[in-house]
């Protein structure tokens, strides 16, 4: 795990955002009668976990990112490998889905779910 966090993943961030937007999604969805039966707001609590997570790999491609020099090494077919493109891809594509978990989260402070 020491080399992940040095060197980096590039498309970390192109997996992690999504996989934790889809899991507060359905956490969002099947945690509402929790909530409702114990009065505990517990969903703020998960969203910043998930949000955690998905900054976890925008941090792996930015990592990935600074890695990868600027002149990727030439492979079979000519064309390079674009670690320093994915890595872009990743870091964003993961920070747009933790603003997703945040607004999703912020609403929950305001909503309950319990509401009829």
């Amino acid at each position: 795990m020491a080399t992940w966090i040095e060197k980096g993943l590039p498309s970390a961030g192109i997996y992690a955002g999504p996989v934790a937007w889809l899991v507060s999604t359905q956490a969002n969805y099947a945690l509402v009668p929790w909530v409702c039966a114990h009065k505990v707001r517990v969903i703020p609590i998960v969203a910043l976990a998930l949000i955690a997570a998905s900054l976890f790999g925008a941090f792996l491609s930015w990592r990935a990112y600074a890695a990868a020099s600027p002149t990727p090494p030439e492979d079979a077919s000519g064309g390079g490998r674009p670690h320093r493109f994915v890595a872009v891809v990743g870091m964003f594509t993961a920070v747009l889905f933790a603003l997703v978990i945040a607004v999703h989260g912020a609403a929950s402070l305001v909503f309950s779910g319990c509401e009829r």
